[in-house]
């Protein structure tokens, strides 16, 4: 499964959208998420990093 899968995978599997009222609401979940995913979500195809994390690992390498 391609990286954008699964990272739609798993919006749709942690957010709720029900109790938003507005599209202003679900804009502020996504934008929340992806904040969550990028910077506190731990991946196991990372080296159990986050993707900050492991972008900044990578460039401190080179």
């Amino acid at each position: 499964m391609l990286l954008h899968g699964l990272f739609f995978r798993h919006l749709k599997d942690e957010i709720t959208l029900k109790e938003c009222k507005n599209i202003d609401k679900v804009k502020e979940e996504v934008d929340e998420h992806i904040k969550y995913y990028n910077e506190y979500r731990c991946q196991w195809n990372l080296k159990k990093m986050t993707p900050v994390e492991y972008r900044n690992h990578l460039f401190s390498i080179i």
